[in-house]
């Protein structure tokens, strides 16, 4: 049976991508080939654009295989309910992701943040959420309209480096390198 992961971030052009290409290349290199890597946004401003020029230089350069095409897109109902595992790359990822897979009928519990997975914290059994997870009651915790998307400045989130030049891709990429060595060691092995 197919594992089937979601990486999520808020436009799905920068992290997201760079994660579900670094995952997939990684899963590859360990001979792990049931496993789906996929990739989505929580908000539909940036579809049907590639990644990012300078997210893909940076992976390029780092020796990843940059698919061809590339169309971004708001995570669906289907994605969220289909996947075992979801990735959100930031606490207000998470939040978002919370809301939309309730109204999608998909278990919360599969919501994750990546940098459990990178050594910042342990990864919650129950999903970020759920009983000893890192946002445990905080489903709804919002200061501001937007701040689910936009925000990362924390130290559970993988910065968003749109903002800046291509150097702070770099840094985002050695997060995501270091989550996604973390999650093919958690995922279960058939």
């Amino acid at each position: 049976m197919t594992y089937r992961i979601l990486v999520v971030c808020t436009g799905n052009i920068c992290r997201s991508p760079m994660g579900e290409i670094v995952l997939h290349d990684k899963l590859a290199a360990a001979g792990i080939t049931d496993v789906e890597v996929g990739s989505a946004g929580v908000s539909a401003e940036e579809s049907g654009h590639p990644i990012d020029r300078r997210a893909e230089n940076v992976l390029q350069n780092a020796g990843y295989r940059v698919p061809g095409f590339h169309n971004a897109h708001r995570a669906t109902r289907r994605e969220l309910r289909e996947a075992d595992l979801v990735l959100a790359m930031t606490v207000g990822h998470a939040r978002a992701l919370y809301r939309m897979m309730k109204e999608a009928g998909a278990d919360t519990s599969k919501i994750h943040l990546w940098r459990e997975f990178d050594g910042t914290i342990n990864p919650a059994p129950n999903g970020a959420f759920g009983e000893g997870g890192p946002l445990e009651g905080q489903e709804k915790a919002r200061s501001r309209p937007g701040y689910d998307f936009y925000t990362s400045d924390g130290v559970l989130d993988v910065l968003d480096p749109w903002y800046g030049d291509q150097g702070g891709f770099y840094g985002t990429l050695g997060v995501v390198e270091r989550g996604a060595d973390g999650i093919i060691a958690w995922i279960p092995k058939n």
